[in-house]
């Protein structure tokens, strides 16, 4: 569940962000505000994952706001000026929506937001696995791939190879969903460790997996996205 906070000084804006927020069970509002400075004081005090930001607002403008931020929480801009794009993604936002925006692109702009949260939680979560008699604590942000063969699977690494008893299915269900891919029957990917895709083979360092036909289409919508 993402805490999320609307900022937005016409009310018509604010109703249909309310309504798409309604409509969204990953997310809860916990304010909606009509400026920035009404804004500032419920970040202080209030838990704050995700900010719903018009751009131009009168006193203090969505992107001077956000300059004001110190520990910002993540940051989705509205606004019916397509000008400020760039420099809200200097600032490091999550996504624009352009004014008007349908709840699809709503979505995916709140998938991006999640994306975003989960990689962030994954650099500190570790899958402890039994291989060689030994108990290994391995961070997910450090595996690169997972190979099966057979009734066993190697989790490869850049410092070394584990082998241990596991189904791939089993094995891959502990992983976040959003950074990793089944791309064969015999592999799961690391999506951040891949160098590039050509045709149907992934390049990873020294390695190169293929992609199966049946896993392709769901691969390439999380590595595009």
């Amino acid at each position: 569940m993402m805490r999320c906070v609307i900022i937005d000084d016409e009310p018509a804006a604010r109703s249909v962000l309310e309504q798409y927020i309604a409509d969204t069970p990953e997310l809860q509002l916990t304010e909606s505000c009509k400026n920035a400075l009404e804004a500032r004081k419920v970040v202080k005090e209030k838990d704050v994952d995700l900010l719903f930001l018009d751009v131009n607002m009168p006193r203090l403008s969505g992107i001077e706001f956000l300059k004001t931020l110190n520990n910002a929480p993540r940051v989705i801009l509205t606004t019916a000026y397509s000008e400020y794009a760039l420099e809200g993604y200097e600032l490091d936002v999550v996504d624009y929506l352009l004014k008007p925006f349908s709840f699809e692109r709503f979505l995916k702009a709140v998938d991006k937001a999640w994306d975003k949260t989960e990689a962030s939680q994954a650099a500190d979560q570790v899958i402890t696995i039994k291989a060689d008699g030994k108990l290994y604590r391995v961070g997910v942000n450090d595996i690169m791939f997972a190979e099966s063969q057979g009734d066993y699977i190697t989790v490869h690494t850049k410092e070394k190879k584990l082998t241990f008893n596991q189904t791939l299915k089993d094995f891959y269900s502990q992983l976040p969903e959003s950074l990793f891919s089944r791309v064969h029957k015999s592999y799961v990917v690391a999506l951040a460790k891949i160098d590039y895709l050509e045709g149907n083979l992934i390049k990873l360092g020294n390695h190169s997996l293929p992609v199966g036909k049946a896993y392709k289409e769901a691969f390439l919508e999380k590595y595009t996205a």
